[in-house]
């Protein structure tokens, strides 16, 4: 299962900092980042090889809830229906 951190009960810095201090990768999704965050995380990722097996991969999104999807399948369905 994977950790959760929400920032209030689970702070994700440091856990990181912890885990980044042996790693030569770093494969994260999250839902949104702050760029001004990135100085705090630089230095341990400073030291990856760059290369596939020692990179940093940074996945940035949310997704969107299925009745705002279906709201804009719907409203794009109803522009390209032809007119009567």
């Amino acid at each position: 299962m994977p950790d959760i951190f929400d920032n209030i009960n689970a702070h994700l810095l440091p856990a990181l900092r912890t885990v980044l201090a042996t790693a030569h990768r770093l494969d994260v999704a999250v839902g949104y980042f702050n760029l001004r965050g990135w100085d705090s995380l630089a230095p341990a990722v400073a030291s990856f090889s760059g290369a596939d097996a020692g990179c940093c991969r940074l996945i940035v999104g949310m997704q969107r809830p299925p009745d705002e999807v279906m709201r804009a399948a719907a409203l794009l369905f109803l522009e390209q229906k032809p007119r009567t």
